[in-house]
């Protein structure tokens, strides 16, 4: 837990210097006011590409619980959707670029997949059998990295 929080204090260090960094640069080359309007810029049109893909996964959000599915996949993209609205509201390029970079369906499908996998091995699965008469079991699936152990039985 304290190689996180080490890690975090790191990128809240390096980021900032890295975005100023980078933004002095482009000033250098192009000019404060054409860097400050292509900063304005690549915010705004990333926040509509943010809006418009955040509708189409709302809309496979609900077609998945119209069909009785759970939507997951649907969560993970809007959970991926929410870090690059995030990275894109944040003043730099380098952000932005990842931001711009995590809006891409290829890109979100290979995110899916590694978080989906890393929650799924993470993940406690609740199980109920019904048995005729009303009578039912319940028991708790562990999932992790060897996959599913042998259910236990829960107390009524």
């Amino acid at each position: 837990m304290a190689a996180v929080g080490l890690v975090l204090l790191l990128l809240f260090l390096a980021v900032p210097i890295v975005e100023l960094a980078v933004i002095v640069q482009v000033a250098d080359e192009i000019g404060v006011a054409p860097t400050l309007a292509l900063l304005l810029l690549v915010s705004l049109t990333g926040a509509w590409l943010v809006k418009r893909e955040g509708f189409g996964v709302w809309r496979r959000m609900n077609e998945a619980v119209a069909a009785g599915r759970v939507p997951g996949a649907e969560l993970i993209d809007a959970f991926v959707l929410l870090l690059a609205g995030g990275l894109l509201l944040v003043p730099g390029f380098v952000t932005d670029a990842l931001g711009l970079v995590l809006l891409l369906p290829p890109v979100r499908a290979v995110v899916r997949r590694l978080l989906g996998v890393r929650l799924f091995r993470r993940t406690r699965l609740v199980t109920a059998q019904v048995w005729g008469a009303g009578r039912t079991r319940a028991g708790i699936v562990d999932v992790d990295e060897a996959g599913a152990v042998p259910t236990r039985e829960l107390g009524r």
